[in-house]
């Protein structure tokens, strides 16, 4: 059976087509991805498919109700707490139960009176008495403790409003959920449950992601939506990725068996032309000899005819996707040290979020700082880049540190500017370069000229990031710099960073981002800060393992730290070592091996 069945769909937006000829359909229980670049229509796809945003031709057939699916959307504007948004997933339980507490202050009425009989009876028989612990089993399910119930749901973190809109969703239990972007803002466990929650759903899921480990654990297919065509293929995020390589392979040979063959058909016709003009000559008056030279003639227009049937069906050499060309500058910077914190502390009213933090951001440092949603990643950022004032300690940065903050960028967006208007206004700026650099961030002649507020989220993100290029920071600091950007561009921002020569801090829930990113990790959970001196997959190999007791997890700790001094001063090194720096070496590798004289008693 199927959910719907959608054919011929176009959609225009601001006089730009966004898509057509689309055809999309979905069956009960699968749970299949849109997949596409950033401003192609995902985000419009979804809403028209959910009967929100109406398609400018082509139709959908619903098989399943609309009024019987469940939403998750990228941002939620609601003011009720927690508790009351979640419990609106059982709409009629919920409508009930709020006209039975209406009708309560009015049972001296005759006709109030009979009125709250007769829904009485109904939240008997659904029962409604029920409610309120289903809402708390679904908010057990999703991991949101009690403190946070009654909480507005305004209130609340961005991963808190998805797990939100999640428990929502396991509250109506529907036939088909549609998701948009459903892991951004989640940290790495509620992406993990997420992804178990799908596997195990029986209904139907639509959803757009740019999460590649989260598309390989989750979708049984994917559809790739371009603004000329809708193609599906089978299997997750790695099977997509392959056949399309073996796609581009197919095509490759077959336009370069197409062209040999028209290389063969442009040298036989220049043959018959040399051919025929010869013979031509040649014959001079001579009819039988003009005559047996118009063979050449009939020749040539065969070869011209097959030519022109060859090109009529031409195979394109298959065009390799545009590419951020351009090397993030980093301001010069002489000493090692960018930003150092000192017993940091920090707390929101009685909620201590992290307490006595110290650590260094040094020269080509690469910090991920992961942890959980609400533990005060973003809060340590701010403290660190001054918005915020820690409680107690200090944080303390170089004369020669000059920081690039993307969520700033981001919020600092005027959404009446143009995208060209946005960059004209900054000191400097000379409209000709400014054009070239949006060009090599993939915005084309026309699209400098679009409104910041017709933007999607990631071609925003992709202002967000030029803006910072000509910032010429040498500490980045990035606060879930990839969400909302779509894969090709989250490759190309790693390859970037990757490049970049200076030192960079990021907030981040994307696994394989980190994996090729970070040398070092900053966890932050339950107030405690620890660094780990290793590369994301390390860091996640010594999570995984029984913790240590408290003496061992210092030495550990230290141990750690020790090695990466070492490793960077040895590396650091390109001429002879001083005298000074002998002196270093040596007291690192004296306490080195204390330390594991230690371990082994």
């Amino acid at each position: 059976m199927f959910i719907f069945q959608a054919t011929c769909l176009k959609k225009e937006w601001c006089g730009h087509t966004l898509f057509e000829n689309i055809h999309i359909e979905l069956k009960n229980g699968e749970h299949v991805a849109v997949y596409g670049q950033n401003g192609v229509g995902k985000t419009t796809l979804l809403r028209g498919l959910c009967g929100d945003t109406p398609f400018d031709h082509g139709s959908v057939t619903h098989m399943v109700p609309v009024s019987q699916w469940a939403f998750l959307h990228q941002e939620v504007h609601a003011t009720a707490t927690l508790q009351d948004y979640v419990a609106t997933g059982d709409h009629e339980r919920a409508l009930i139960k709020q006209q039975l507490e209406t009708l309560t202050q009015k049972l001296e009425d005759p006709d109030s009176f009979k009125r709250y009989e007769v829904l009485y009876d109904r939240f008997l028989q659904m029962n409604g008495y029920n409610l309120d612990t289903d809402v708390e089993k679904c908010l057990h399910t999703v991991g949101l403790p009690p403190d946070t119930w009654h909480t507005p749901v305004s209130h609340l973190s961005g991963g808190q409003k998805t797990r939100a809109q999640i428990a929502r969703i396991l509250l109506q239990q529907p036939p088909c959920v549609v998701m948009d972007e459903p892991t951004n803002h989640l940290d790495e466990e509620t992406i993990t449950w997420l992804a178990t929650w799908i596997k195990q759903y029986d209904g139907a899921v639509l959803y757009v992601s740019h999460d590649r480990y989260f598309l390989d654990e989750t979708a049984e297919a994917i559809y790739e939506l371009t603004e000329t065509s809708c193609t599906r293929y089978e299997g997750g995020y790695t099977a997509y990725k392959q056949q399309k390589d073996l796609e581009r392979k197919t095509q490759a040979a077959e336009a370069k068996k197409q062209e040999q063959e028209r290389q063969a058909l442009l040298a036989a016709i220049r043959n018959y032309q040399q051919w025929f003009q010869s013979a031509h000559k040649q014959a001079g008056q001579n009819d039988f000899a003009r005559a047996k030279a118009k063979k050449n003639v009939s020749r040539l227009h065969a070869k011209e005819s097959a030519l022109k049937r060859l090109d009529e069906s031409r195979i394109r050499k298959p065009q390799q996707s545009e590419r951020l060309h351009m090397h993030l500058q980093a301001t010069s910077f002489a000493g090692r040290t960018l930003l150092q914190a000192t017993d940091v502390s920090f707390s929101y009213g009685h909620k201590n979020l992290f307490t006595d933090v110290t650590f260094s951001v040094n020269r080509s440092d690469k910090i991920a700082v992961t942890g959980p949603n609400g533990a005060g990643k973003t809060t340590l950022l701010k403290c660190m880049i001054g918005t915020l004032t820690p409680v107690t300690g200090k944080v303390s940065m170089s004369p020669q540190t000059k920081i690039g903050y993307f969520s700033q960028e981001l919020d600092d967006l005027s959404a009446k500017q143009t995208i060209l208007d946005s960059f004209l206004t900054l000191p400097g700026t000379v409209e000709a370069d400014i054009r070239t650099l949006l060009g090599c961030f993939l915005f084309s002649r026309d699209d400098v000229h679009k409104q910041v507020r017709a933007l999607s989220m990631g071609e925003k993100c992709r202002v967000a990031f030029l803006k910072l290029y000509l910032r010429g920071a040498n500490l980045l600091v990035l606060d879930e710099p990839t969400n909302f950007l779509d894969i090709d561009t989250r490759e190309i921002i790693e390859d970037l960073l990757q490049g970049y020569d200076g030192a960079l801090v990021v907030v981040s829930h994307d696994r394989y981002f980190l994996e090729k990113i970070a040398t070092r990790v900053l966890h932050v959970e339950k107030g405690r800060v620890d660094m780990y001196d290793s590369n994301y997959n390390a860091y996640r190999e010594k999570r995984a393992q029984p913790r240590l007791n408290t003496a061992a997890q210092l030495r550990a700790n230290e141990r750690e730290h020790l090695q990466f001094q070492l490793t960077t001063l040895i590396s650091a090194t390109t001429e002879a070592l001083s005298a000074e720096q002998e002196t270093e070496i040596e007291e690192l590798k004296a306490r080195l091996r204390t330390l594991e004289r230690e371990d082994k008693r």
